[in-house]
């Protein structure tokens, strides 16, 4: 398997081969549902060479509308809990599986800046959640950070984190 292509970043391609080795020797697949990052854990995982033997797809659901329609979120948990909630990215994460077909899947929403920060929600706020098929079963866990940094920082260490949690699932 290829480590990289040109102009990637060689932490994240690493991490995203270590994630299709451990995908392959299980014979799962993945899928992500990316807000804040913007499909770059898709791009990270899908810059591997002979990633379609185990990445499925890639939902870039940025705006409320899209993960009520391509993930099926409920737009009731949307306004309860704010798109940048454990509750939003847990459904994300749960649509991206049931959608796609996967057997697991990541899913990601935050607040990378420089703006959009509300009270008790600065910006680096980021909520992941990973969702494990079992059986007909799915399994989610969720998890908060908080990144410091500007934009990119933010979304890099988001998609770093999201692939390592990836590894453990």
């Amino acid at each position: 398997m290829a480590t990289r292509m040109k102009n990637t970043d060689p932490e994240l391609a690493r991490l995203a081969v270590r994630v299709g080795r451990a995908l392959l020797r299980s014979g799962r697949s993945a899928a992500t549902a990316e807000s804040c990052t913007g499909g770059w854990i898709a791009k990270a995982m899908t810059d591997i060479a002979g990633s379609s033997q185990w990445f499925v797809e890639g939902f870039v659901t940025y705006s409320n509308e899209s993960k009520v329609r391509r993930l099926g979120v409920p737009m009731s948990v949307l306004n309860a809990n704010g798109a940048v909630s454990e509750a939003v990215a847990r459904a994300m994460a749960l649509g991206a599986v049931r959608r796609s077909g996967a057997q697991v899947a990541v899913a990601v929403t935050g607040i990378a800046g420089p703006d959009g920060a509300v009270p008790g929600k600065p910006v680096g706020t980021v909520w992941l959640a990973w969702a494990v098929r079992r059986g007909v079963k799915v399994h989610v866990t969720a998890d908060l950070k908080r990144f410091t940094g500007d934009r990119e920082a933010v979304r890099r260490k988001t998609v770093r984190a999201a692939l390592a949690g990836l590894l453990k699932r």
